[in-house]
């Protein structure tokens, strides 16, 4: 085969990948939620780096075992994690992982919980009984999170004390909407995760 006009391979990290000299903190951060729900959506809008999926075709092994009640038109998910980065400012870097939703992947879950400071569980009105268990997950492993709702076309609209009441979450407990294909909309969500783990540190070294 002729590899004359064929393009060397790059040598070392991209540009882009390579985290600024003013760096000087990193966070581990979790997006978790139910089947479907927008996680890979949200990592892949928001990370600065091409974020790695590990994304597969779903196939007829999954009839019966996972739930695809509400997103019959769904033909691929995650069957690992899905990790990028976003600089929040100019020193603090958050580590995203997104965890798969089906039950069957959650015995991945358990190395991810080790080191996360804080999560965002994701969840789709129309199907919040699927990011219960998410949210029991972390609690069980005593993760703080807060509540991002993925404003899906046509799904139904609550407002913020019902969506409260439905999901049983305490009132310190924050509720944001975001459109997760929409990077803005993504990064607001981190930064109020950001403020409200850095609320819990003040209230906490306060008592």
């Amino acid at each position: 085969m002729d590899s004359r006009n064929s393009e060397p391979p790059p040598e070392g990290p991209r540009p882009e990948d390579v985290l600024p000299a003013t760096a000087a903190t990193a966070v581990k951060v979790l997006i978790v939620g139910g089947f479907g729900v927008g996680k890979t959506t949200l990592v892949g809008a928001v990370s600065e780096i091409r974020p790695l999926k590990t994304e597969e075709t779903m196939t007829q092994a999954g009839i019966g075992v996972d739930d695809t009640s509400g997103i019959e038109g769904k033909t691929h998910t995650t069957v690992a994690l899905d990790f990028g980065r976003i600089s929040i400012n100019r020193e603090l870097i958050l580590y995203l992982f997104g965890t798969p939703g089906q039950e069957r992947f959650w015995f991945l879950w358990r190395g991810l919980f080790e080191g996360a400071l804080g999560a965002i569980v994701l969840v789709d009105t129309a199907r919040l009984e699927v990011s219960f268990d998410a949210m029991g997950l972390l609690e069980e492993h005593g993760v703080p999170f807060l509540v991002a709702v993925n404003t899906f076309p046509g799904s139904p609209q609550h407002d913020v004390d019902d969506l409260r009441q439905a999901l049983d979450l305490p009132e310190h407990v924050p509720i944001h909407y975001c459109d997760a294909r929409k990077r803005e909309d993504d990064r607001d969500v981190l930064i109020a995760l950001m403020r409200y783990l850095q609320s819990l540190s003040a209230t906490s070294e306060a008592s």
